[in-house]
């Protein structure tokens, strides 16, 4: 069955035996700087499942989200081009190269088409839409960022993949080219060309696509190029690990930093919204381009509270923030769209 495969494949064999290499594999699994504990001490689990099956309607949108038509195919800029697509999947386009960062383009964020649903209107993209793909990036091995059938679908249009140290098993398993495959533990680096570095950095987070978990790694990655610097942060809850980023590879143009999907019985994996902008100044980031919201409900907030949340603190904090549309772009240094467009949706 196709949700079977959907799962994946943990490192085993020889590939099991390089995780274990890195110093940030210990008693049998990959771990967070800091201690993580998954839920709240006083979480019940009982409780959350019961607001999950009873999850209130301003939890997805009244109407369909608007996007913008943008030809992937065809961007002319000399300035670095930010396309995002919902949720954590964008396109970078930067010195003529394009960079795709944890596409999901199948309508849903599990092993199941029905569940987890994407919002009606954000599948405005599909894999036929994308451009020649020069490095797939890909943070780590969750079903919202890592989807079995689109990176399939993309492997025609794929010159190399960038992924966290296990995540490769998966790919392998699913058909996909080993030898076009670099897999990064934490402060790992590689450069393509002359004009871009990769480098992997700590995130605070967890991972799994089924009952067992951290077998693989989570990362945030860090794009370099001639005259600028750009922060992906994956998923991760808030930590030193931003400030120490920023000292190291600080300032960042724009940072791309998740504000969706937490909750007060999970704090430690995922941001608040007030701390994603506190995150984004701790790595001396230009601009913060909030993500992880407004495709899927995999919280419990109401769907527009993130980012409602996230641009009140920036405007306390006087940090500049970039609030597209699905398929609007950003152009670093040039156009910086901060409508609040989910309030007419909000109305509607």
């Amino acid at each position: 069955m196709e949700f079977l495969k959907s799962l994946g494949k943990i490192p085993a064999g020889a590939e099991l035996e390089k995780a274990k290499l890195s110093a940030n594999f210990q008693n049998g699994g990959f771990k967070n700087l800091s201690p993580t504990e998954m839920m709240a001490k006083d979480a019940s689990y009982m409780e959350i499942m019961w607001h999950f099956i009873n999850k209130p309607s301003n939890c997805f949108p009244p109407s369909p989200l608007p996007s913008v038509r943008t030809d992937l195919k065809n961007i002319e800029s000399g300035r670095p081009v930010i396309v995002w697509f919902g949720h954590s999947s964008y396109l970078i386009h930067i010195n003529k190269k394009n960079i795709l960062v944890d596409p999901v383009f199948c309508g849903h964020a599990s092993p199941f088409s029905f569940t987890a649903k994407s919002f009606p209107g954000t599948d405005a993209y599909t894999v036929d839409d994308m451009p020649e793909i020069d490095v797939l990036l890909l943070t780590h091995d969750h079903y919202d960022h890592l989807d079995h059938e689109t990176v399939v679908k993309l492997q025609h249009k794929t010159k190399h993949i960038c992924t966290s140290l296990g995540v490769a098993s998966h790919l392998v398993y699913w058909g996909l080219d080993k030898n076009t495959i670099t897999e990064f533990d934490w402060w790992d680096s590689q450069s393509f060309d002359d004009y871009l570095t990769i480098t992997a950095a700590p995130a605070r987070h967890f991972s799994g696509r089924s009952f067992t978990r951290n077998k693989t790694l989570w990362s945030s990655f860090i794009l370099q190029t001639a005259g600028y610097n750009i922060y992906i942060g994956g998923d991760s809850g808030y930590d030193t690990h931003f400030k120490t980023i920023g000292q190291k590879f600080g300032p960042f143009n724009i940072a791309l930093l998740e504000c969706g999907q937490y909750n007060a019985a999970w704090p430690y994996i995922h941001m608040m919204p007030e701390q994603t902008v506190q995150a984004a100044i701790d790595l001396n980031a230009g601009v913060l381009l909030p993500v992880h919201w407004s495709k899927f409900s995999l919280s419990l907030h109401p769907w527009a509270e993130p980012i409602a949340r996230v641009t009140a603190k920036a405007k306390e904090l006087n940090m500049p923030i970039a609030t597209p549309l699905i398929g609007e772009p950003v152009i670093i240094g040039e156009t910086l769209p901060t409508e609040k467009w989910w309030e007419r949706v909000v109305k509607s």
